[in-house]
């Protein structure tokens, strides 16, 4: 294998049941418990299923069970509630609008663990998960909103593409923040939700739109549970294309995407996430190629380059001092380490020169 550096412009309550889950009356007027013995896991009761997982949201929790409320969705739903430890008023606030929802024909499980400390986002994702009942599951943060087409919208798409995980676009609050992320959500073409799966971003899709098939899902395994460091919508995300999962997204805002400082993704680590992401670069990519070309000769495609598994490094013994070139002298295929949407076009501009196919001649890894 031949690795060559390229160099160019680039502008860098209560009770619990057993020890860990509580249950609530539904609307049938059954615990959970009691539902999940008369039915099967094939014997839906609902069309879907608001995954939502809860820790400490009381500040947000009001104005999220109100958009559940609000949907529009003509079909049987239900919302699926797992409190992980939350020490603030977040039950209350649930509990206060179990009432509102059931009034409307929703129904409403609520589970949770009271130990000291919370066990996790993964773990109480597959928890609301496994308490359910719906055929299609809808993914909600307990900061998020959704619009009142959301489940609507996106369960007549997931209806025509059941092996898929189906987004939608977002609006980012407050205003302002996050502003070149936001473009890069919504802004994907679909061919390019499974071609930059190996961007810092993360998950093309993001995890607060996915919109699923409750078989498909059980199909692709169970979210990672070791805890708080762990990016483990991430580490799905990865599984789902393993498993020849497609993505997709309904270009439509159906979702406010709060970003604050307490949310659950800056408890995890830029270098944990690179890890994966050079892991699953090699693995989908890399692996397949006799030789590449790295286009970024400064510090971001060094470290690229120095991160490869020996097994790649080795493809190019004896190792001579990498060449450095400009970009129109370089063969592809590429691994780009150059952030988009920072040059004022001045990149995209140079990249689209070459007329290049993504996701044959080059991927991003910025």
């Amino acid at each position: 294998m031949s690795v060559t550096f390229v160099s160019g412009p680039s502008k860098l309550s209560q009770g619990q049941v057993e020890d860990t889950t509580r249950s609530k009356v539904t609307k049938h007027g059954g615990s959970s418990d009691q539902r999940r013995l008369d039915c099967g896991r094939e014997d839906y009761l609902s069309d879907v299923s608001i995954v939502l997982p809860v820790h400490n949201a009381e500040r947000w929790l009001d104005q999220c069970l109100e958009s559940v409320l609000d949907q529009d969705f003509q079909g049987s739903m239900e919302l699926s509630v797992f409190n992980d430890a939350s020490k603030d008023n977040s039950m209350n606030i649930i509990e206060k609008w179990q009432t509102k929802l059931v009034k409307k024909g929703i129904h409403v499980i609520i589970g949770g663990q009271e130990s000291a400390c919370p066990k996790g986002v993964g773990f109480a994702k597959n928890q609301a998960i496994a308490q359910s009942f719906g055929r299609f599951l809808c993914f909600l943060d307990a900061d998020d909103v959704m619009m009142p087409q959301r489940v609507r919208v996106q369960y007549d798409a997931a209806l025509a593409l059941p092996h898929c995980v189906i987004g939608c676009q977002v609006k980012r609050e407050p205003e302002g923040s996050t502003e070149r992320y936001t473009r890069w959500i919504n802004g994907l073409t679909q061919e390019q939700l499974l071609t930059q799966v190996f961007t810092s971003h993360g998950p093309t899709v993001i995890m607060p739109t996915w919109f699923c098939s409750r078989q498909w899902l059980d199909s692709v395994g169970k979210f990672d549970e070791s805890g708080k460091g762990v990016p483990e919508d991430l580490l799905f995300f990865y599984e789902v294309i393993r498993k020849g999962g497609g993505m997709s997204r309904v270009d439509r805002c159906l979702l406010v995407y709060r970003y604050h400082s307490e949310a659950a993704t800056h408890a995890v680590l830029e270098e944990t996430i690179w890890k994966e992401r050079v892991g699953f670069l090699e693995e989908r990519v890399l692996n397949d190629w006799p030789s590449f070309t790295i286009w970024n000769a400064g510090k971001q495609g060094r470290k690229l380059y120095r991160c490869l598994a020996a097994a790649n490094q080795k493809k190019i013994e004896p190792k001579p001092q990498i060449p450095i070139c400009h970009f129109m002298e370089a063969r592809p295929p590429f691994i780009i380490c150059v952030k988009l949407d920072l040059t004022g076009g001045g990149f995209e501009e140079n990249l689209n020169s070459l007329k290049l196919k993504e996701g044959v001649d080059y991927y991003h890894f910025s």
